[in-house]
């Protein structure tokens, strides 16, 4: 799937977000060619920009700077929230702990995921059960994060609703046993300027090649750093260019198998080679944690009525993911 697009289709998404919840007017002309241009980015590119999305851009911007501030403290200071086993893989991770492939990448990172209480889904997120650990500087860090995360999930909501349209389902296919109870990632990450890596622990990449684990990803990035890269059919790299006031959105792996393969998530990998500390917030808008997704049976109908994936429960799937993705040994 996918094509050799030289470019990210940029959306407007305002018709759809006012309109989407409104049973009267979810199918209305200018929602409906959203839905169009939804459906031909997830299956040319699996990436497109939105813009209208009603976030503001003061908000959007707040949250890049407050991140930055945090990764420009002293590492003692930075330490106090280290990401270990212990506390569920939430926390603070110093440049070159998170590993791609492998490889690892040249970031540091803040990961938050929602909170889990014990026993809450059995044994399945028994390493994951717990809160996340905010940074008590600066004061209101967690305040912010908690308003942006409250408005970002219900854009995705709003965009899957959109997604849930253009591949022939009902508008809320997607809320009941799929993600009627949303998990979420957040990962605030800063790509430090390559020089200011030691030669001995230096890779060339910021972070590796890779799809996302969930439905669809909402990424804000610093306005004028070149460094999030796509990859088409060709193999070619292909530059997210940032543009301000939008998201980067890509759909991952949960939507791949959801959909029977019509859409199909995209490599992509992120390279800092501008002389610029480089910050970017990630928003993974994920399917319910329990969840056993399978190809639905509309989607199977398009694709010659066979399933072409086997069942993956999203809670096994990620939690495999995040076991292997920090260097043993460093925590």
């Amino acid at each position: 799937m996918g094509s050799d697009f030289k470019t990210i289709p940029i959306i407007d998404i305002s018709p759809l977000v006012a309109k989407i919840d409104d049973p009267k007017l979810a199918t209305s002309n200018d929602v409906m060619e959203v839905v169009r241009q939804l459906d031909e980015a997830c299956k040319e590119a699996g990436f497109f920009y939105v813009k209208g999305h009603g976030v503001p851009d003061s908000m959007i911007k707040e949250v890049r700077e407050i991140t930055r501030s945090f990764f420009a403290l002293p590492t003692e200071e930075k330490l106090k929230i280290k990401m270990t086993p212990k506390t569920a893989y939430r926390g603070y991770q110093k440049v070159g702990e998170n590993i791609t492939k492998g490889k690892p990448d040249m970031h540091e990172a803040i990961d938050c995921y929602r909170p889990i209480l014990p026993g809450q889904y059995g044994d399945l997120a028994k390493p994951l059960e717990g809160n996340n650990l905010w940074p008590e500087t600066p004061s209101h860090f967690k305040a912010l994060m908690e308003d942006y995360l409250s408005l970002v999930k219900d854009i995705s909501r709003k965009i899957m609703r959109g997604i849930a349209l253009a591949l022939g389902a009902p508008v809320d296919a997607f809320e009941g046993d799929c993600a009627g109870d949303v998990f979420w990632v957040l990962r605030l990450i800063g790509y430090p300027v390559s020089t200011d890596i030691p030669d001995s622990e230096r890779t060339d990449t910021g972070c590796g090649a890779h799809t996302d684990y969930g439905l669809l990803t909402l990424v804000n990035q610093d306005d004028e750093i070149q460094a999030l890269e796509v990859q088409n059919r060709s193999g070619e790299w292909v530059y997210a260019v940032p543009l301000p006031g939008t998201f980067v959105c890509n759909i991952g792996d949960m939507l791949k198998v959801w959909s029977n393969g019509i859409y199909e998530p995209t490599l992509h990998r992120v390279t800092n080679k501008t002389p610029f500390y480089r910050v970017s917030v990630a928003y993974f808008y994920e399917s319910n944690f329990d969840a056993c997704i399978e190809p639905v049976e509309c989607c199977k109908h398009k694709t010659g009525g066979v399933a072409k994936y086997d069942n993956i429960v999203y809670g096994e799937h990620l939690v495999k993911k995040v076991q292997n993705n920090f260097v043993k040994g460093r925590y």
